[in-house]
């Protein structure tokens, strides 16, 4: 596939994750390496309604007013000069039908699959990663595919005021569903009043790892992601789902269930750089980016970098190299 981006700034012509090119055809994505997909639905929640205008509002965080570039002065590497990246629109998503919206986030995502390319998708409310990483886990043996999940809440409920498939339920139901190991599941920047004892008791019997932020504020990031990448040791694929609440507020407002005391941005960002650096990728999502609560598109561009940091480790993990970060001679 040959790639031939805009060559505009930022704020100007379509709006595309970073200007890449826009490829809706299923049948057009072979040669991609990586496939946007927005997926945006918010029937879910429970609390904040307006994640529905996440992947428009992620797609649009440019931090500055020139081509958004792919350089990772960090890395040393140009993630758009590895990657052959598209952005292949939203899932078909049907308002107020929080089930046939998820339908369609499954089959886009399994369109993406099989066209060989990684999908990362833009949320939404944090039900959509239970069709998403079922999509994912599919195309692979049982237990192949480990989930790294960065969140305030483990999202493990039976069930939120009746309703089986909320966003606080997704990791409940892909366990129990035999579409994940409980043992492929680790969540990180666990934090607040939920969930409750019955929760955490059944993660603990079904196998589950997780660190609190208390944790994370101890033993500090590169610790706890040591720890995360020896709990997944043997999976040979890595997914990550990244819900911007994990986030302190400060660094993240505009997002649905705001837990104060939570991760910088900085921590998150190194987080997820590290685990792709060392694991590759084979799906992700980012999700409650809560357009109407943020302001200064603070979260939206979180967002944006997390995807951007995780493609760039993305990149250097293919290149079978080491970093060469920009420092002094």
């Amino acid at each position: 596939m040959k790639i031939n981006r805009t060559g505009e700034p930022g704020y100007a012509g379509m709006t595309t994750f970073e200007k890449v090119p826009l490829v809706l055809d299923p049948q057009e994505l072979t040669g991609a390496d990586v496939a946007i997909l927005g997926a945006p639905t918010d029937d879910s929640v429970t609390h904040r309604p307006g994640a529905r205008f996440g992947p428009r509002a992620i797609r649009s965080a440019i931090e500055g007013g020139g081509e958004p570039g792919g350089w990772d002065m960090d890395l040393g590497i140009d993630l758009f000069a590895e990657l052959t990246v598209v952005d292949h629109g939203d899932a078909a998503v049907i308002p107020a039908d929080a089930a046939r919206s998820h339908a369609a986030i499954y089959e886009a995502v399994r369109g993406i699959v099989a066209a060989g390319a990684i999908p990362i998708v833009l949320g939404g409310d944090h039900s959509i990663a239970y069709p998403d990483i079922k999509a994912v886990a599919e195309e692979h043996p049982p237990g192949d595919v480990a989930v790294v999940q960065f969140d305030t809440h483990a999202d493990t409920a039976s069930e939120i005021w009746g309703v089986k498939h909320s966003h606080g339920s997704p990791f409940r139901h892909l366990i129990t569903d035999g579409i994940l190991p409980g043992n492929r599941l680790v969540q990180v920047g666990l934090r607040g009043r939920w969930p409750y004892p019955a929760e955490f008791s059944w993660m603990r019997s079904a196998g589950v790892r997780w660190y609190r932020m208390e944790q994370v504020i101890e033993r500090g990031i590169d610790a706890v992601i040591e720890d995360v990448l020896a709990d997944i040791t043997g999976a040979s694929h890595l997914f990550l789902s990244v819900d911007v609440d994990v986030l302190d507020p400060a660094f993240a407002p505009g997002t649905g269930t705001p837990q104060p005391g939570g991760m910088s941005t900085r921590e998150l960002l190194r987080a997820v750089r590290s685990l792709v650096r060392e694991q590759g990728l084979v799906g992700m999502d980012v999700v409650e980016v809560c357009p109407p609560y943020d302001h200064a598109d603070v979260t939206a561009l979180a967002a944006r970098q997390v995807v951007l940091d995780a493609l760039s480790g993305l990149a250097l993990h293919r290149s079978g190299r080491e970093a060469r970060p920009e420092d002094p001679a």
